[in-house]
């Protein structure tokens, strides 16, 4: 997801959205841990995402 839709999301929705994704990350890791992804670059490009979003949501924090 790139900045500018994660700018576009409300402030609230955006803090469920980073509770959802941060579960699907841990659920993915496990499953890697269990069995390889077919593709394992996705849990850098979920990470990543997930930075993302925290870092937006800091920033409206510091700007209230």
């Amino acid at each position: 997801m790139k900045i500018a839709e994660i700018r576009e999301i409300p402030t609230n929705e955006l803090a469920e959205r980073i509770d959802t994704e941060v579960a699907n990350y841990n659920q993915m890791l496990l499953n890697h841990s269990i069995s390889p992804l077919e593709n394992p670059a996705q849990i850098k490009r979920l990470r990543r995402t997930i930075a993302r979003m925290k870092a937006e949501l800091r920033q409206r924090e510091l700007n209230k």
